[in-house]
């Protein structure tokens, strides 16, 4: 397994029990620290996914600004 899948089960897993101990009325103090600290794993997991995650398909020609892989840029027309 790749490092940002394992960042995303974790952050997933981290924000499921805050979830679930905010459901089951734990004490205030815990959820608020969890809330406070919830921007941490959803920070790393994006972070490792742009450091680490690697795009599958091709890349510009040189000179183009956008790119369309399931269409001739050409037959897409004005919009």
């Amino acid at each position: 397994m790749k490092r940002y899948e394992i960042a995303i089960l974790l952050a997933t897993f981290y924000l499921l029990v805050y979830l679930l101990l905010f459901e089951a009325d734990a004490p205030f103090w815990i959820i608020g620290l969890m809330f406070t600290l919830s921007p941490v794993p959803v920070i790393w997991m994006a972070y490792q996914i742009l450091k680490n995650a690697v795009y599958p398909g091709q890349g510009l020609p040189q000179g183009e600004e956008f790119g369309y892989e399931d269409a001739d840029k050409n037959q897409l027309g004005t919009f």
